[in-house]
């Protein structure tokens, strides 16, 4: 099981249009369990805060039910600014709990120099920033930014040790979640990552700033691998 990468796909497919403008992000705190082949196994909780002219983005897992036979403990952070155009993350850091440093990252970067520097599961990172590229983190604020300017951005670039992986997502239709607060009406987006057998579905709410209020995974058509269900959102005003 990877729940920091689960995290990570929270909302890599969000709505097709909105008519709010970008200065309209809005911090948020949002809670989810998540089911594992049909089992409860962790509560994860995210947070977006706004710190002077930066946004700070923060993820935590805890295990819960059979989940506590695994070490993983996860927590992220990305460090990003909103800019005209677009996101733009500062740092980003992960670790997994455990004492292997294999799931955990360090890395800076520096626009100035167009460079991203650090470390990324093991791997030392050294390259040029390419156009578009995000954090795990940092790219769930990149594509609610992008909807809120009225954009639907195609495909975004995530740094993957030193090296990128891309994810490409599309519309699948509209339906109503039944959730603690309430049923909600949501857009329903499948992404997927090139070559990958995986599909990724997500059930965005337009009413919440499209905050996912629910997160399935799949191999192949019928084999559901894991699915996240939203338990409660905060939003400032």
């Amino acid at each position: 099981m990877r729940l920091t990468r689960s995290l990570a796909l929270l909302t890599l497919a969000l709505a097709a249009s909105a008519s709010a403008s970008a200065d309209e992000l809005k911090p948020f705190q949002a809670s989810y369990t998540w089911i594992y082949h049909g089992m409860t196994v962790a509560v994860s909780s995210l947070d977006l805060e706004h710190q002077d002219a930066n946004w700070v983005y923060r993820s935590k897992s805890e295990p819960r039910g059979i989940g506590r036979l695994f070490s993983e403990r996860p927590v992220q952070e990305s460090v990003m600014q909103i800019t005209a155009d677009g996101v733009r993350p500062l740092s980003y850091k992960a670790d997994d709990g455990t004492s292997s440093t294999k799931r955990d990252a360090n890395v800076e970067f520096d626009w100035q120099n167009n460079r991203v520097t650090g470390v990324y599961e093991d791997a030392k990172v050294d390259m040029p920033i390419p156009p578009g590229m995000q954090d795990d983190l940092s790219v769930q604020i990149a594509l609610m930014v992008e909807l809120l300017r009225g954009h639907t951005p195609d495909k975004f670039s995530l740094i993957s040790g030193n090296s990128v992986r891309e994810y490409r997502y599309t519309r699948e239709g509209e339906e109503t979640v039944t959730t603690p607060m309430g049923t909600i009406p949501t857009i329903v987006f499948r992404s997927e990552k090139q070559y990958s057998p995986r599909a990724t579905r997500f059930w965005c709410a337009p009413s919440l700033g499209y905050i996912p209020l629910r997160v399935q995974q799949t191999k192949g058509p019928d084999d559901v691998e894991w699915t996240m269900q939203v338990q409660s959102v905060k939003r400032e005003p």
